[in-house]
């Protein structure tokens, strides 16, 4: 059957289909990674990314393919997670911009709207990588572009751009050593593949792929990432898009002072500039005055207020017994602005302690096997009264992530480029009060340079990487992101993974054990140390990470 034409409707489905194939066939991708480590994977948060904004997408109800959309790249770029997600959210975002006004599309529109999201998505990566999903997305657009010169049937402009895509990813172990080594192909370009094809099914079936099982583990981890409300100061999330007419010049000053007007009438909010609509979210005990102020800039759709109270009224019943009252329009005192606040990644109650003794305002508890969602830094900051605010994601994974949130929001935000705990905790430690903001981040991007980093974990698959052979349940010693040696004993694994850390400038060794380390095998480790290595100062705290024995700092 030929198909000319997808209008909003269609688009729905193409999405739901699509998260739906990825979230199926997951596991699929994650076991192209690289790195045996058990880590937030590639397929897990592009799943997680898609899923999230599917189920916004879902509830959207317009019929032009301009307005899904826009859900579509809004709800994305909020809910994006790792470095996968957050490129996969540029991929949408070009894709709506292409489709900007448009109520149908078709297959010359759809080839160009997929090579805009590539274009977006190249530009938000600083120093793309050939051999990865962008290599795997622009071929496929490309393939996508020229077959829609000469059809006009989308099914066949998307099924072959498929096929070529499929083509390229099989090559991508020749454009990166590394994929050739391991004896994998692109794990990102796979996913794109997966959620490509759950797209094309929605078209030709009218329905598409439907969700085969409901992973419990990941509703679990979902979960985590979300504190339970125990003390609701503001009763009302209030949600809403402003859309900002074409006959009326776009004012960005106009945004902003909304912002600033609309800041103090509750928390959590979010207002999110994205061209000719601006996504707002808040919790508030006075929706109406939030909206006459949005009235001032365009027209509201997609309104939706939900008393939070009620949603959680089971909740305090449980923990307060009878004390359920709280006050519903007194605001609490507006505290003085602070000159610096600290948004920190990390999992595991010792650490998260450790960053809040050093000063760190938020925590987000997550990282190696919870990688959190752009949305999730947001609210961080919004929680944050203060003039400058310094990120440390404390994962390479989280990086992009932690950047994307700094560049949704208006405040003056740094983010330190630190890839591990202790790299975060020196960051900290470089930190000086009575110093500008420019030259903090200069002295704690300095700071990280100088520390060493030492993770002893296990295999959660087999593979090779380099020259070595790894099976599941192998003990790795990783220095400094790269694994460094192999073993089935974690002590030897961690002498070994000490001597390739140490070197003759080494003064301090600082052991952080995890959940599954109890404190006399910790001592145990720190007595080797002292003994093999009496020159060093040794300091070990719990760290109760998970899945971690240790997290080892070397400076």
């Amino acid at each position: 059957m030929i198909i000319k034409e997808i209008d909003g409707k269609l688009l729905q489905k193409m999405i739901v289909s699509a998260a739906n194939h990825l979230e199926n066939n997951k596991k699929i991708v994650d076991d192209l990674n690289v790195f045996p480590v058990p880590d937030g994977d590639t397929g897990t948060n592009m799943s997680l990314t898609l899923l999230a904004a599917s189920r916004e997408v879902e509830q959207k109800n317009d019929d032009s393919v301009s307005a899904i959309a826009n859900e579509l790249a809004s709800a994305s770029l909020r809910g994006a997670r790792g470095n996968s997600g957050v490129i996969l959210s540029q991929l949408f975002r070009g894709f709506a911009k292409r489709l900007k006004n448009h109520d149908r599309m078709d297959a010359k529109i759809f080839a160009q709207a997929f090579k805009a999201g590539v274009d977006t998505a190249y530009k938000a990566v600083m120093k793309p990588t050939e051999g990865t999903i962008l290599t795997v997305a622009r071929e496929g657009a490309a393939k996508a572009v020229a077959l829609s010169r000469s059809t006009k049937d989308i099914v066949e402009v998307l099924a072959r751009s498929i096929d070529h895509a499929k083509y390229v990813l099989n090559r991508t172990p020749e454009m990166l050593p590394i994929l050739k080594q391991a004896g994998v192909v692109d794990a990102g370009g796979k996913g794109l593949i997966f959620i490509l094809e759950g797209a094309l099914q929605a078209i030709r079936s009218g329905e598409g792929v439907r969700l085969e099982v409901q992973h419990g583990e990941d509703q679990q981890q979902d979960k985590r990432r979300q504190p339970v409300e125990h003390d609701i100061t503001f009763t009302y999330c209030t949600e809403f898009i402003i859309d900002i007419k074409q006959s009326r010049p776009r004012n960005p000053i106009e945004i902003n002072q909304f912002r600033n007007v609309i800041a103090g009438q509750g928390d959590s909010m979010l207002v999110i500039d994205d061209d000719d609509i601006v996504k707002v979210h808040i919790h508030t005990n006075n929706p109406g005055i939030v909206i006459q102020e949005a009235l001032k800039i365009g027209e509201l759709t997609d309104i939706k207020i939900e008393n939070m109270k009620e949603q959680h009224e089971h909740i305090y019943v449980k923990d307060q017994g009878e004390e359920t009252d709280i006050k519903e329009e007194t605001a609490p005192e507006t505290e003085e602005e602070a000159e610096y606040g600290f948004i920190a990644v990390a999992a595991g109650k010792g650490i998260v302690n450790i960053f809040k003794d050093l000063g760190v305002d938020e925590v987000i508890e997550g990282g190696q096997t919870m990688n959190p969602s752009t949305d999730d830094v947001l609210k961080c900051i919004n929680n944050i009264n203060a003039k400058n605010i310094f990120i440390f994601p404390n994962n390479k994974n989280i990086i992009l992530a932690a950047q994307q949130a700094k560049k949704m929001s208006d405040r003056n935000i740094a983010v330190i480029p630190t890839k591990s705990i202790p790299q975060g905790i020196s960051a900290m430690l470089a930190f000086d009060a009575n110093t500008a903001a420019d030259d903090n981040y200069d002295h704690m991007t300095q700071a990280i340079d100088g520390v060493k980093t030492g993770d002893v974990t296990y295999a959660v698959r087999n593979c090779t990487v380099g020259d070595k052979e790894i099976a599941k349940g192998d003990v790795l010693g990783i220095r400094n992101g790269e694994i460094f040696t192999t073993g089935e004993s974690v002590n030897t694994v961690c002498h070994q993974l000490l001597e390739g850390l140490l070197d003759e400038d080494s003064l301090m060794i600082t052991i952080f054990y995890g959940h599954d380390i109890d404190e006399q095998t910790a001592q145990e480790l720190s007595n080797y140390i002292q003994d093999h290595y009496p020159d060093c100062e040794i300091e070990v705290h719990h760290g109760g990470q998970p899945l971690y024995y240790y997290i080892i700092s070397v400076e």
